[in-house]
């Protein structure tokens, strides 16, 4: 079955997490998607180098997969070009002039060295999409900052200061997920700008930056601020609503209590517990009441909670209409039954490795579904496919080759 963007042409230099995450979106979609990276292969190639004895055996075994590549790669041809080279340049000129969109998360410097920047890729397609990512923005002084989604998305953006208790230590956070978060606005964007340029008839140029995104993402707290005020860190201990909150079981299970209109889950929260009398009790009756007396309530919720393990809460909640969210370890989420019964793993059809999965991008399209249509490429394994595709015969592809412009 054809996917929703069957017959969009897609051009992406991009390296590490955001760009390539991306790419992989467009080519789920049905897009086809073509990666140009260096004759050395991207950074991202890289990552994970074994340390370990047990780390380099695994790499040295036979079904080893480079499954982080393959999850941001998956379902692109890859062409490996010297752009520092005419030839390179004459080639990537040509799938500048096939391509609907281009993207590319290059240093801005970088790509007008190369010849990438917009103004002279807009004269090879004059209804090109051309999108650039950067760390913090092309205008302003740090313009010209390198950053990665801990240091531009995270740090700087606020998100890492506003997570954990009053008083904690900034804390590691997982990597890439404000990569994939951008890569999301980056889809969307991009997109847009198409639907703009077959209107207009004339390129698009559109920006992203991850410091954005960041500062997106934060949005809420960043409205108190831009009130006036300072956003508070969560502590669980005194949360302004007890009901949305984090709390633990016997067996000590974690889950979060997620009852944003208090007043109308307060009832059935009180017999869930076992506690009906607190429904009307004085100290809690109330959003106001319950707020003034929030450390106390808490303290008594606690209390009851600790008495029954998350099976048996679950249970219970379940039977009294709470709203609330188990906190699961990623091992518990790739075997969760709701999980699998809407498709979030996908086989990759590695032929290394048949049965290794990948996670799924979370846009569902009924009529024309998402798929993952083969395993990531290897560096430049489509270049002498793509510039047959693209015109050159074999006698160009020799002469290429003896350049130094392809592999």
């Amino acid at each position: 079955m054809s996917g929703v963007l069957e017959g969009l042409k897609v051009l992406e230099m991009g390296h590490v997490v955001a760009a390539p995450a991306a790419g992989a979106t467009f080519a789920d979609w049905g897009a086809e998607v073509i990666k140009v990276e260096p004759l050395t292969g991207e950074m991202a190639r890289g990552f994970g180098h074994p340390i370990t004895p047990e780390e380099i055996a695994w790499v040295e075994s036979s079904d080893y997969v480079h499954t982080y590549f393959q999850f941001l790669n998956r379902g692109k041809k890859g062409v490996a070009l010297d752009l520092r080279t005419a030839s390179g340049q004459e080639i990537m000129h040509r799938l500048v002039a096939w391509a609907d969109i281009f993207f590319s998360n290059y240093e801005v410097g970088a790509l007008a060295k190369l010849g990438m920047d917009y103004e002279a890729l807009r004269q090879v397609n004059s209804r090109l999409v051309y999108g650039v990512l950067t760390g913090y923005g092309t205008a302003g002084p740090d313009k010209d900052e390198r950053g990665f989604d801990y240091s531009a998305a995270w740090a700087r953006s606020g998100l890492m200061y506003m997570i954990g208790e009053p008083g904690s230590i900034p804390a590691p956070q997982r990597g890439g997920v404000m990569d994939r978060v951008t890569a999301a606005h980056m889809v969307s964007g991009l997109l847009a700008a198409l639907y703009r340029a077959n209107l207009a008839g004339e390129a698009q140029k559109v920006e992203f930056s991850l410091y954005h995104t960041g500062v997106w993402t934060m949005a809420e707290d960043m409205q108190v601020a831009l009130m006036g005020s300072e956003a508070q860190r969560h502590d669980r201990t005194s949360a302004r609503n007890p009901l949305w909150n984090s709390y633990q079981a016997a067996d000590g299970e974690w889950f979060w209590a997620a009852m944003l209109q208090p007043d109308l889950s307060w009832r059935d929260f009180c017999r869930a517990l076992g506690h009906p009398e607190w429904e009307n009790d004085p100290r809690f009756d109330t959003v106001e009441n319950r707020f003034w007396n929030r450390e106390e309530l808490i303290r008594l919720i606690d209390e009851v909670l600790l008495t029954r393990t998350m099976a048996e809460w679950e249970s219970i909640f379940r039977a009294n209409n709470v709203i609330y969210g188990r906190v699961r370890s990623p091992h518990e989420v790739v075997e969760d039954p709701q999980a699998l019964a809407n498709d979030f793993f996908v086989s990759l059809k590695h032929p290394a490795k048949p049965d290794v999965k990948v996670t799924m991008t979370p846009v569902k399209f009924v009529e024309h579904p998402a798929e993952v249509r083969s395993c990531a490429p290897e560096v430049g394994e489509h270049t002498e496919e793509v510039l047959v595709a693209l015109g050159y015969d074999w006698e160009n592809i020799g002469r290429f080759k003896e350049e130094g412009a392809i592999l």
